[in-house]
């Protein structure tokens, strides 16, 4: 039985060991892709002087719109309890598309995007650079490749630790240290058996998380183990949201806007509303109706408290809290969460980084111990 678990181990890494090494890596990256980002760019995220008060949202807001290109609207504007950091305004085109403000002067400071090494490090880890198809029904070469390789890590993983099982103290001992001073063989040899236990149990993780991102079936099954069925979108629903984008498009504001009123006008009384009663701390997203309060602390770090408000007045009306919402909303961040490893602040990310660093190098000394051994040795032997 030991012996089929080697030889699975072997021959499913060989094929696949390559695409695990750079998805390890490329995910390595991107941890602190926000920490680096803001420090290669942080005109753009942090103001030059604070002042006593920012200006109002809707004095704000009515100097950045002249700046916006032909269709774009702004959408909600993000806040953070920082004085020094700067506003974030989204807005309605392209996808995800933002621009950071000076909250004091209402000057615009830069568009919010990926740097462009890091876009590639995620296009890399996702799709392996491919692109989306246009038409639906055409295979996704670059995410079938990255999930079934993903999959396949799990099994090597999983055979891994079968053959790793120790059968004497002193073999436990041997196999649960890395050796640096008996030359660069035995180095490599107790970098892939030793590391990649260390490593297992996050290395795991990630991959279990991970493969809910390219397989649909995977997802489903993954959510059933928490007991939450997923539900396609009904007719109804999406009927719902094309009406609501519709009326955005023509600039709907809802009441306010019918009465000429401008709608950041409430955004700001809304937000003062809502920056009373949460704690310090936090991170408001204001847009048209609603207060995203998101929620510091370790956890899901895409939890957040809802605030409904009039578009009127800017006065709350209700409130959804994050520890009353559907379960599978709980799950979506949490999954995010672990596979990224942010959900215990700097120290689960620094482990996730070297669990995957970690990964990243376990095909490769796989690769350098198995020539090594196929090749090497009976070249000795000749």
């Amino acid at each position: 039985m030991r012996n089929f678990f080697k030889q699975l181990h072997i021959w499913l890494s060989i094929p696949f060991g390559l695409v695990i090494s750079i998805t390890c890596f490329t995910g390595a990256v991107l941890i602190f892709e926000t920490e680096i980002t803001e420090s290669v760019q942080r005109e753009y995220y942090y103001v030059e002087s604070v002042k006593s008060e920012p200006l109002p949202l809707d004095e704000l807001l009515n100097r950045v719109e002249p700046t916006l290109k032909e269709g774009q609207r702004i959408t909600g504007v993000t806040i953070s309890d920082d004085p020094e950091r700067t506003y974030k305004v989204n807005l309605s085109q392209p996808k995800r598309a933002a621009i950071y403000v000076d909250q004091y002067s209402g000057e615009v400071l830069g568009e919010a995007g990926r740097l462009e090494f890091f876009r590639t490090m995620f296009l890399l880890h996702r799709w392996l650079m491919d692109s989306r198809p246009e038409d639906g029904s055409a295979i996704f070469w670059g995410k079938m490749i990255v999930g079934v390789s993903t999959l396949m890590f799990v099994i090597i993983l999983l055979s891994g630790i079968v053959i790793w099982v120790p059968k004497s103290i002193k073999a436990w001992k041997n196999r649960s240290k890395i050796a640096v001073t008996k030359g660069w063989h035995r180095f490599w040899y107790d970098l892939h058996v030793a590391g990649g236990i260390y490593a297992m149990l996050l290395l795991l993780a990630m991959a279990l998380t991970g493969l809910t991102w390219s397989f649909e079936w995977y997802r489903n099954d993954f959510y059933k183990l928490f007991g939450v069925e997923i539900q396609e979108k009904s007719k109804s629903a999406e009927a719902s949201n094309q009406e609501r984008d519709v009326q955005r498009e023509r600039g709907g504001r809802g009441a306010v806007h019918m009465v000429d009123i401008s709608p950041y006008i409430a955004w700001e009384r809304a937000y003062r509303n809502v920056r009373e009663v949460v704690e310090p701390g936090t991170r408001i997203t204001i847009s048209q109706g609603s207060a995203d309060v998101s929620l510091a602390g370790w956890g899901n770090q895409r939890a957040s408290d809802k605030y409904n408000f009039d578009s009127a007045t800017g006065e709350i009306t209700s409130v959804e809290l994050y520890s009353d919402s559907q379960r599978s909303r709980k799950i979506r961040g949490w999954i995010f969460s672990v596979h990224v490893g942010n959900w215990g602040g700097i120290l689960t990310r620094i482990l996730w980084f070297l669990a995957a660093m970690i990964g990243a190098t376990l095909p490769l000394t796989g690769y350098y111990l198995w020539i090594k051994r196929k090749f090497f040795r009976k070249s000795k032997s000749c």
